[in-house]
């Protein structure tokens, strides 16, 4: 004899996974910040390979280093928009959408909240950057920056190839220039994931139909029958 609703198995089993995903891309992606930081000046760079390099910059803007609004208002735009994609995400998770569905958007989540730290604690706990000293903790109010004001730490470069010169407009400039962070790929990944295998479930929003996978379940109950 079964124990308990099946489809509030299978949506504690997602709350779950999403909540072990968002985790641990906040641990790691703070963990490689944090020694990057703490290890590395300003502009310093080491090479892994001709085509990696860890390459420790700074950067007030959204992913990939881009700074188009203000500092503030992008700190709040982002805790309101991570405040929406949790709310969205615990409600595709009670309206039973595929786990791969769920598992792609706390990887949104989790990128987008692991950049927010960033802005929220870093300008508080530690010294600034700068290209002759590394940074260190310091003790709470006596950082570099205000709550909210801290700066996004990225690292990962990929300078893959550099154009002909003969080429117009790009000739001579890096094919992959962006420096970014554990936090951006994640988003990145996500979000690319989002467009080539759930188009669909995000043009319908929360009118996703779990009608189908209850009918599979019901299939497989006859099969076995």
């Amino acid at each position: 004899m079964e124990n308990g609703n099946p489809e509030s198995h299978d949506c504690s089993r997602q709350g779950r996974l999403a909540l072990i995903i968002i985790l641990s891309v906040l641990v790691i992606d703070q963990i490689i910040k944090i020694l990057v930081k703490t290890n590395m000046s300003l502009g310093e760079s080491i090479d892994i390979t001709s085509w990696f390099k860890i390459l420790f910059v700074e950067n007030n803007g959204m992913a990939f280093g881009m700074e188009i609004i203000g500092k503030l208002f992008l700190s709040l735009f982002r805790i309101v928009a991570i405040g929406f994609f949790i709310w969205y995400l615990i409600k595709i998770i009670n309206k039973g959408f595929p786990t791969g569905y769920i598992v792609t958007v706390a990887f949104v989540i989790a990128g987008a909240t692991g950049n927010l730290l960033d802005c929220m604690f870093y300008g508080l706990f530690f010294t600034e950057s700068t290209p002759l000293q590394e940074a260190a903790f310091t003790s709470l109010g006596s950082g570099y920056a205000p709550f909210l004001y801290g700066k996004v730490v990225d690292m990962f470069y990929f300078p893959l190839w550099t154009w002909p010169e003969w080429m117009p407009l790009v000739g001579g400039d890096i094919f992959f220039s962006p420096v970014f962070n554990f936090a951006d790929s994640c988003i990145t990944c996500g979000v690319i994931a989002l467009l080539l295998f759930y188009t669909k479930l995000v043009n319908m929003g929360l009118h996703y139909d779990d009608g189908s996978r209850n009918q599979e379940n019901s299939d497989d109950t006859d099969a076995k029958d």
